[in-house]
Parts: structure tokens; C-alpha cells; sequence
């Protein structure tokens, strides 16, 4: 298979899928278990609850409710708190803020709580901000790998620390019979670190979630997980079809609301992470007055682009200069461009006013040539809607990885960036 997807056709699909549907080949292009990480989600969940049991997490209660919750972590981790900022929604009586830099805001102090995510526990910016938040007098705990950097600045700070544990071991590291297998990468890891948070800001009455609706959660990982299994082919594996709906196309990945918002920066980040592929993601209403104007860029089919209002004639005409050609008439589908394919994420809770919204994209994407997938959430509770819909983006990323011929587990980029600035 070429690995030019530029201008991708029939022959090149039927080799992706033909790909996707042979145990041997999609056991070879994945060398680092990738898909194995992805189906351990429910495990995550269900062990991550264990490691809260474990810990005591006593000073995080509804009678002493903090100022405000700042999350501080990076890719994964930071999504965490996202998923805990979009659950706990406008009504929250406690101000949820993501915080993504090596520095806390100037306003934060001992009235707030500052939890430190990282699942390797040595994220620099995040050390950084829990080394600053201990030293600012907040409430901290931390939530990461037994015995890094950031359990022992927890420790130095007498502050609360979950362990985040991989599937298949116990706290402690002491694992069962069987050899281990390659190193869990940490973007696999997003329920192991978002569990714990999510019980600390339950304790303090910002999220309602409750035991039963984190096993509905894992049953809803393993749902999606055995309807995405490596042996299922592609025509009844969701996964692989999604996949296949992205070979070759450039992906713009929306939500249409807070939850679903979430799951759509999961879906790009997992695009670029594991398929190593460019990916947008927006959120309606807000994408609808900025992103669709690419419906009118090269990389739309049938892009209108300059047709619909050519310039009048004067000193400043654009049609004026050499090399420009403003009749598109002909609305022939552009060449040289990977076309775009926009991936919708409907959330049930939804505002009208954004249903309309996504209505009318729809209709404007087909009329464009531009490719849509839908993707609906399900379920009563935003963490089982959110499990579904991001299960099954992150399988459709390595899927898409193996149909492209990448290894979704390679990290050469981040690690020779990361050797540049060390």
C-alpha cells in the first residue's frame, strides 16, 4: 500500500478494509497491543474505583465544598477534567477550570482544591502546578503512577494520592501468573485517571453519579468493546467502519454540546495520537459561525468557494491578478486537496436551537460533496452517553491507523520533540 493517501481510491479502500479484516495482519500492525489497551477500558473503571476505596480521600467532602476545582493535566488527563467540567454543567455550585500550563491562575488559593492528573505521574507542568498548589495552601490530591514524582510531591504535601493502577494488577504492582505485556500508553489510560476525579468531585457534591451508574458505564465499555472486536469484520464491526469512512479524508469532528464536545476533542486527539492523522474539532453552536466556512475552502468537493459573490471591477478586483480564476460554476470536485469528512456527535440534551443547527450542516456538508458520519450518544447518564461514543472513537482511531498501514502505539514524534526541549 502506498503511504501517499492523497487521492485515495476503490483499489486502495478495498486494500484497507481487506486489511482490517485479516487477524494476521491487524495482530502485525499493531506490535504494541493497542487495541488490547483500548478494550481494557471497563477493567479501568472498575479497578479505579478499587484504588479510591483504598484511599483516603476523608478530606474531600460536601460539608467543606472548595471555591473552586482546578484540574491540572495534560492530553488525557486534562480531558478528565473536562469530562467533569461538561457533567457538572452550568448549575455547578463549585467552578470547574481545566488547567493546561505550568502555572496556576493568579486567583487561586487555600479556598480552592487543585487535583494533579497524570498518568505517568512525571508530566512536568503538571508536577509544576501541584508543587504550587501545596506551596499556595490548597486542597490537593493526586492522581497518577505508585511511586512517581507526583506521589511523592502528594506525599511531601500530606495530600491524598490515587494510584492509577493498569488492569490485570493490583495495587502494588503484583500482578497475576502471566508475563507482561507491552507498557500501557497513557492515552489508553483515560477512565483509570478520570475515575478518581470523578469520585473526589462527587464527594464534594459537584457530580452526581453514584456505584451503579459507573457499572453501567464499564458495561457500556464492554459492549462497544465486543461489537468493536479485532475478529469482527468490518461491515458489523462499528469501529472498522468508521475507520474506513476516514481513510484518506481530512476529519473535522464536532460535538452539539458540552458532553458531546468532549467526546469530539477525544476523537481528534485519539486521530492524531494513534492514526497519527490532522483532525479539527469544534462545537455547535460556535463551529457553525467559524469551522463551516471550510465548506467553502479547497477542501470541500464541491466547494462554491469566491462563485457565489465574485468582486465588482475597480483598482482592488482580485480577479484582476494574474494566476487568480473566480468561475467555479462548474462545481466539478476540487483536486489535489484530501477531501473533508465531518463527524457529528449528537447528544440527546442537545438545545433545540442547535438540533436546527445540525440539520441544516447536514444538508449543507451534502450539497459541499463533504462526507458526514453521525455518531449518536445513548443512555440516561452523560458518563454512560460519553463512555459509548468515545469507546468507540478510540477503536475507530487505531483501526484506522492499521488500515493506513501505522503502527497506532509509535511515539517518534513526541519523543524526538520531547529530547529537543528536555
Amino acid at each position: 500500500m502506498s503511504d501517499d493517501l492523497d487521492g485515495w481510491g476503490g483499489a486502495e479502500f478495498v486494500l484497507a478494509a481487506d486489511r482490517l479484516d485479516t487477524p494476521d495482519v491487524v495482530e502485525a500492525a499493531d506490535p504494541g497491543d493497542t487495541l488490547r489497551q483500548v478494550a481494557s477500558a471497563a477493567a479501568q473503571v472498575r479497578t479505579a474505583l478499587r484504588s479510591c476505596a483504598e484511599t483516603d480521600l476523608s478530606g474531600f467532602a460536601a460539608d467543606g465544598r472548595p471555591r473552586a476545582i482546578v484540574v491540572a493535566g495534560m492530553g488525557g488527563s486534562g480531558l478528565a477534567g473536562e469530562m467533569l467540567n461538561a457533567m457538572a454543567g452550568l448549575s455547578s455550585p463549585v467552578q470547574v477550570v481545566v488547567s493546561q500550563a505550568e502555572r496556576l491562575p493568579g486567583w487561586v488559593g487555600a479556598a480552592d482544591a487543585v487535583v494533579a492528573v497524570s498518568c505517568s505521574g512525571s508530566t512536568p507542568e503538571t508536577l509544576a502546578i501541584a508543587t504550587e498548589a501545596a506551596r499556595r495552601g490548597c486542597r490537593l490530591a493526586g492522581v497518577g503512577a505508585e511511586g512517581s514524582p507526583l506521589h511523592r510531591v502528594a506525599e511531601q504535601a500530606r495530600a491524598p494520592f490515587v494510584p492509577v493502577v493498569p488492569p490485570g494488577l493490583s495495587r502494588g504492582g503484583a500482578g497475576g501468573s502471566s508475563p507482561p505485556g507491552p507498557a500501557m500508553l497513557p492515552r489508553s489510560m483515560l477512565w483509570a485517571v478520570a475515575v478518581p476525579l470523578l469520585v473526589i468531585a462527587e464527594r464534594i457534591g459537584v457530580a452526581r453519579i453514584g456505584t451503579d451508574v459507573y457499572e453501567l458505564a464499564a458495561s457500556r465499555l464492554e459492549e462497544v468493546s465486543h461489537q468493536c472486536r479485532p475478529a469482527s469484520e468490518s461491515f458489523v464491526n462499528p469501529g472498522k467502519s468508521l475507520a474506513l469512512d476516514l481513510v484518506g479524508e481530512l476529519p473535522m469532528v464536532w460535538g452539539t454540546s458540552a458532553l458531546s464536545g468532549v467526546a469530539a476533542r477525544r476523537f481528534a486527539s485519539q486521530l492524531q495520537e494513534n492514526a497519527k492523522y490532522p483532525a479539527i474539532y469544534g462545537v455547535l453552536p460556535e463551529a457553525a459561525h467559524s469551522q463551516v466556512a471550510a465548506f467553502d475552502g479547497p477542501f470541500a468537493p464541491r466547494s462554491s468557494r469566491l462563485s457565489a459573490a465574485e468582486p465588482s471591477p475597480g483598482a482592488e478586483d482580485i480577479s484582476d491578478l494574474p494566476g487568480w480564476d473566480l468561475d467555479y460554476e462548474d462545481a466539478e470536485p476540487a483536486s489535489g486537496f484530501t477531501a473533508l469528512r465531518l463527524i457529528l456527535i449528537a447528544d440527546p440534551d442537545e438545545d433545540q436551537r442547535v438540533a436546527a443547527q445540525r440539520a441544516a450542516v447536514i444538508e449543507l456538508a451534502g450539497q459541499r460533496g463533504v462526507g458526514i458520519s453521525e455518531l449518536g450518544m445513548d443512555g440516561e447518564h452523560p458518563l454512560v452517553r460519553l463512555a459509548g461514543v468515545i469507546q468507540l472513537a478510540d477503536y475507530a482511531s487505531v483501526y484506522l491507523a492499521i488500515a493506513s498501514g501505522i503502527d497506532p502505539g509509535q511515539t517518534v514524534a513526541i519523543r524526538d520533540l520531547r529530547t529537543r526541549i528536555e
